[in-house]
């Protein structure tokens, strides 16, 4: 019955996610994820790995890992990135691979990004990733399809605030698997908006709120607000449509981050399981041009 019921949420929750993007809530860390114009913004050579384990202590519950690096060039004015980003859930698994580059315009008081990605999508099944309590299953078995994608993004950034709009996958990607279209991807649309409060020399204060729409699904809303300390310790809280919370905690040393979110559902919540995330970054001045009074972390 455990094995059987699994199986229910698992399809349950494909067939109500399966055009959301992969969920994040270190984005403002890696924001190439959603936005291709994020390249090269930081003026360095950024490198950064992300594993995120949702509803942990179900079978099969999502998990996402993802690698993002991404460099500045021709005088910081050319980005360009590499991404890698692998979603699961139950026996489904998604795979993307795709190249960012993204041209920055120096305006007086900010620098104004468009950038543009290319690559593709991975979709497989893996009955093996599975428990169930008849082996074979006729209704788990192995698929794979692979589909092209492409997303655009464009920003606006100083080093008080930051906007930035993006559609990371402007074709709407599905598979036919038994005779039955699935939608993979859909197009869905970010807003992002942060800025920073200087407290006094120390201390910076950094709201940030993230806008995620998707046709045929309900908009989605993050509220960040964070504290800096020392640009090198950071602690903040969270909340995702007033239905799940968290806390933040990352630390910054000589050229690397390390970051860590901890969720809880809400009480309206379905589901009474927590969320973990964890990230490690690098940055490095490689280039005679890029910045090298911060870490750009």
């Amino acid at each position: 019955m455990r094995y059987f019921i699994t199986t229910i949420f698992i399809s349950i929750s494909f067939l109500a996610s399966a055009q959301q993007d992969p969920l994040y809530s270190q984005y403002f860390n890696n924001p190439m994820l959603i936005n291709p114009a994020f390249a090269g913004s930081n003026e360095r050579l950024y490198a950064g790995v992300a594993y995120r384990s949702q509803w942990a202590g179900i079978d099969g519950g999502p998990t996402t890992f993802n690698f993002n690096s991404h460099i500045a060039l021709v005088n910081n004015k050319v980005g360009v990135g590499f991404l890698a980003v692998q979603d699961q859930l139950g026996d489904i698994k998604n795979t993307q691979y795709g190249t960012s580059f993204s041209y920055r315009i120096k305006m007086k008081t900010s620098t104004f990004s468009f950038g543009m990605q290319t690559g593709f999508t991975r979709y497989a099944t893996d009955p093996n990733a599975v428990k169930v309590q008849v082996n074979p299953d006729p209704a788990f078995y192995q698929f794979t399809e692979t589909k092209f994608n492409t997303g655009v993004g464009v920003l606006l950034q100083n080093e008080k605030y930051t906007l930035s709009l993006s559609v990371p996958h402007l074709l709407a990607n599905s598979v036919s698997q038994g005779g039955e279209s699935i939608q993979v991807y859909s197009q869905n649309f970010y807003m992002y908006g942060a800025y920073v409060f200087y407290v006094n020399e120390r201390v910076q204060f950094k709201p940030s709120t993230l806008l995620r729409a998707t046709k045929g699904s309900a908009a989605s809303a993050d509220v960040n607000c964070n504290f800096i300390f020392n640009q090198k310790y950071t602690a903040g809280l969270f909340a995702r449509n007033l239905n799940t919370y968290g806390t933040l905690v990352q630390m910054v040393m000589d050229n690397y981050r390390l970051g860590y979110i901890f969720e809880v559902p809400g009480k309206s919540s379905a589901l009474n399981y927590n969320t973990h995330e964890i990230s490690l970054a690098l940055s490095l001045d490689v280039l005679r041009s890029h910045n090298h009074s911060s870490n750009g972390l």
